[in-house]
Parts: C-alpha cells; structure tokens; sequence
C-alpha cells in the first residue's frame, strides 16, 4: 500500500508540494476530529461527578473540533481533488508531448488502441480515483491514528492495544495488497485490450458493413468484453478473503477493547467515566479505518494504472541531443542509407543527392520504398545506417522541431483534425491571419466550396473531416502546405484525390508556389513527373533508374514501361471517349 502511495507521490510532479501540504492539514484535521473524543471524557467526568454546570466546556471543545475539523477537510479535500485531476491533465500534456518526438516505429509495435486506452480509461481512472483515495484511505487512518492518540488521556494500555489493532490492520491490508499484485495487471491488461477492439471496430465499420461481416466481426469485442469481466472478477475473488478477514481483526479488537476495559474497571484500575468512555469509543475507533481499507483495494488497480501510463516515458525519443540548425540551404543528401521493418529490408544502400531548389519525382513499384524514403527525410524514423543530411546538417542533429520548420508535407491519406477549417488550414502556421488561410485556400483551389459550407471557415469538420469528399480534404491539406511555406514540400501523389476539372489549377498553383523550393514528389502521372529535374526509380529497396524524363525514356526499364502504360490508359480513355460520343 505505502508503495502505491509512494508511487503516487511520484506522479504528482509539480502538485507533489501541495499533496504534502493536504496531508499535514489532513493530520490536523484529524486531531480537531479526535477531539471529540476529549469531549466525550469531560462530559463523562462531569455526568459521573454531578457537575453538569460546566458541560459548556465541552461544548466549547465541541465547537473547536467541528470548526477545525470543517476547515481543515475542506482545504485537504480540495488540494487533494486538484492534485488527482492536474496530475492527469499534465500527464496527459506530457505523454502528448513525448509522442510527438517517439519513432513511428513506435506505433507500429503497439496497438494505437492501448495507447488510446493509456490516455483515456487509465488516466481517466487514475483522475477520479486517486483523489478519492487520498482522502479517504489518508483521512481514514489519519483519523484513526488520532483517536489512538487520544485515547492515551483515557488510559495507555488500551490505546496501546488499539494501536496494535491498526497495524494488524495494516498487515492484512498490505496482504491483501500483494494479493491484488498478482491479478491486477491482467485486469488493466484486459481493460486496455477492451478499449482497442472497440476502437478497431469503429474504424474498421465500413469494411465490416461491405462484407456483411457485422455479426462475426463483432464476436472480436465480445471477447474482449468477456476477458475484461472475467479478469475483473478473478480480482474481486481475490480481494474477497481478505476483506472479510480485515473486518474480523477490526471486531476482534473492538471486543478487545470493550473486555479491557471492563477488566480494568473491575479491577478498580479504570473510573467508571474512562470506562464508559473506552466502551463508546470501541464502536468508533475503526470506523475510519475500515472505509479506508475497503478504498485502499482500488490503491492496486491504481498503481497498475500509474505503472501503465508510465511506460511510455521508458520509450526512446529521437531529439534528445537535438540542436536548433538554421540549414545553409535546402538541399538533401543520401549517403549508404539503409531501412527495414523489422526483418524486411526497405530501403539498402541509397545514395541520392537532391540539390537546392529543384524538384525529384519518386516512381516505381508499390512497396518499393517510396513512402519509405520521403518519411526518412522527416524524420518519422531513423535510417539504421548511412545518413540524411539538409542543408549540411544531418538530421539527427537537429531538435525535431527545428527539422519540421523546414519540410511542409502532403499525404496521399489525408489527416483532418476535428476542428474549423481554418484551424485546420493554420495547423503548421498557427499566426496566419484570416486574410493568410483564404489566400492559400484560393491558390488551393478550396475557397469556394469552404465559402458553400454553412458557417464557411468557422465550419467544424467532422472527426477527420468526414463531412467532405476525398477530394475536398486533398485540397484542405494542400493548402495547410502551402499556408506553412517551407522550404521543402514533400507530396505524397498530392493530387490524386482531386477532381479533373480542378486539377490543372491546382498542378498550377503547386508550381507558382513551391518556386524556387525543393520538391521531392512521389507521383504515377505522367504530367506530374517529366518536368521535374530528376527521376528517381525505385525498385526493391533500391535506385535502380535515376536521371531527367529524356533521359529515362530512351532506356529500357521500369520507367520507360511506366510511360508506355501511362500513355495507353490515355488513349484508352480518349477512344472510348470518342467511342460514347459516336
């Protein structure tokens, strides 16, 4: 238990003084509670003695306890309350924080569900669980540990043995503890996985609809439904022993209590007022007690959960030694670089220099290493030999943030957050003014349809913008691309998703834009790719063609073939064309 509470401490951060504070005034408000106890003896005294005319003492003892014992539970709740709830919320910061700088390897190795699962469920529960456990497994033997205190003005051999109770108390708690050690974990574990299949269910809806797979994909989540209640239960059976066994140790010394009184009354050892005054109190001494026990079973769950959302500060980030670089230009530069998932060679030996201001098109075959290459550049992985460098510098020197002012990228799969359009428009350019986001939106030929939307710019999209067309989200993030104006743009097919009628203004206003950039494209089209000053084919991981558009035509080889199909769809579609208007 001391252990979990330490734990505690630890993820507090920042609130760690104030979780200090709370408690010394949680203590004190444990002594202004156990004044009643005090109370309690006065009035005995004066009852047994026939001096009811100073009971005003006792209400005058009576009034301190309840004022101090108010104010102080007020301050302790309240800085504990604010403790569980801003250590999540800057846990949550952090761990968004650290994500952001994390290999994307990273994420190919764990379930986005388990991460979702960290940053929702198990911090939600460390948010409103943590709190209440402070207060009432703090508060409980706090006040507990006070009447023991207390009670040394009755008589110190029996607060002595109500002291022994707490810590047999304390002793089946912490069994029950490591009891919960041992199923806790697989109960996180199965709540996690829970998260995930759900997560995965959504996301994964159409394809299930389009298969008519909507009974058989669902069994999935039953599953994981039924692990997480089975592991839950395994718990609960676990912690069952020992709560009853906790209830029979805190009966068995309040019987103590009551028979070593008597005894000692017996005896002529005890008045009859301390008598009395020890029997009342056998029935309240571990009242508090009790209630903290019972919240202290949730205290593993609790460490579990800080233990999960931990683990993803044991993961390495990839700035650490990172400086902030102004590049001497843009230019980029490949030397041995070689990549792999995992067992699966991408990218082996590639040596490839892309000079300052002009534009490479990537071809070739799907998993070739395209996306691959382009994702290097940025830094979404580290090469495993070889090196990057821009602008002189290689890549791993500078702090991520510092590389990312350099690069504006437009992915194939577009990512709409579900925000405004314009903040969406303003995401890698956060000061542009409004004038700023309707000028890229014009030149990303989106102005129009954002302007047909009902509130235009203050338009909230969908979650990832699914309340526009593939092509309306294409043109929304090229015009976040060019809002950002970086040196380097880096276009995954960025026109593939956008409408025949607007793509010849977009391919113009990509060109006037991106003047004097450099431009690294990964491109099937035919117009897309012969005007740029190199071609880059790769095939297996490796380059196996590299020059201008003249220049690979006249070879045999992947480009020249990629020409020839290109040219053949085009008069495909011209004769059929001709073929419907005949």
């Amino acid at each position: 238990m001391f252990g979990v509470l330490k734990k505690i401490f630890a993820f507090a951060g920042k609130r760690k003084k104030l979780l200090v504070k709370s408690m010394i005034v949680a203590f004190v408000g444990a002594v202004f509670s156990a004044l009643q106890v005090v109370a309690m003896m006065f009035s005995l005294d004066y009852i047994v003695a026939g001096q009811i005319s100073k009971i005003w003492f006792v209400f005058s003892i009576m009034l301190v306890s309840i004022i101090g014992r108010a104010a102080c539970s007020y301050y302790s709740t309240n800085a504990q309350t604010e403790t569980g709830y801003f250590m999540v919320a800057e846990k949550r910061i952090h761990i968004g924080d650290r994500l952001r700088y994390i290999p994307m390897g990273f994420f190919n190795k764990n379930s986005i569900g388990n991460i979702t699962a960290i940053v929702t469920t198990t911090l939600s529960g460390i948010e409103n669980t943590a709190a209440r456990c402070l207060v009432l497994v703090l508060g409980g033997f706090l006040n507990t540990l006070a009447l023991c205190l207390m009670m040394v003005f009755a008589d110190w051999r029996i607060a002595l043995l109500a002291i022994v109770g707490v810590l047999a108390y304390l002793v089946v708690t912490e069994l029950s503890q490591r009891a919960a050690m041992k199923t806790a974990p697989a109960r996180q574990h199965a709540q996690e996985g829970l998260v995930a299949a759900v997560l995965e269910y959504i996301q994964g809806m159409s394809v299930v609809k389009s298969y008519g797979l909507e009974k058989d994909n669902g069994q999935t989540v039953n599953v994981a439904v039924d692990s997480s209640s089975q592991k839950a239960l395994s718990l609960e059976y676990a912690l069952a022993p020992w709560m009853a066994i906790r209830q029979l140790v805190v009966r068995v010394f309040g019987v103590g209590i009551i028979l070593s009184a008597l005894y000692l009354y017996a005896g002529g050892i005890l008045p009859l007022s301390r008598c009395l005054l020890l029997l009342i109190a056998s029935f309240m001494i571990y009242q508090d007690l009790e209630s903290a026990g019972n919240m202290s079973d949730n205290l593993q769950l609790l460490g579990t959960s800080i233990d999960q959302a931990n683990s993803i500060d044991s993961t390495p980030v990839m700035d650490i030694d990172g400086k902030e670089l102004e590049p001497e230009d843009s230019s980029i530069s490949f030397q041995n670089v070689g990549f792999s998932y995992g067992p699966r060679k991408i990218l082996d030996n590639i040596n490839l220099s892309i000079p300052d201001g002009t534009t490479t098109a990537i071809i070739g075959p799907s998993g070739g290493g395209k996306t691959t290459l382009c994702n290097l550049i940025a830094r979404f992985w580290d090469v495993e030999t070889g090196s990057i460098s821009i602008g002189g510098y290689n890549v791993k020197d500078y702090k991520l943030d510092s590389l990312m002012k350099n690069i504006s990228m437009v992915f194939q799969s577009v990512y709409l957050f579900q925000d405004t359009i314009e903040n969406n428009i303003k995401f890698g350019c956060p000061s542009a003014s409004r004038e700023d986001v309707i000028r890229a939106a014009k030149d990303a030929c989106c102005h129009d349809f954002i302007m047909a939307l009902p509130n235009g710019y203050d338009t909230v999209l969908g979650e990832n913008g699914g309340n526009l067309s593939g092509g309306e989200k294409q043109r929304i993030s090229i015009a976040r691309a060019m809002l950002k104006d970086a040196p380097i743009v880096i276009l995954d097919e960025a026109t593939a998703s956008v409408d025949p009628e607007n793509e010849a203004e977009l391919q113009a206003a990509i060109e006037a834009l991106t003047h004097n950039k450099t431009i690294i494209m990964i491109a099937h089209r035919l117009k897309t790719v012969r005007h740029a000053d190199q071609i880059i084919v790769l095939s297996g991981g490796h380059i196996v063609q590299h020059g201008t558009h003249e220049e690979l035509i006249k070879e045999e080889g992947i480009y020249s073939n990629f020409i020839a199909m290109r040219q053949e769809a085009i008069s495909w579609k011209l004769s059929n064309n001709e073929r419907s208007q005949a």
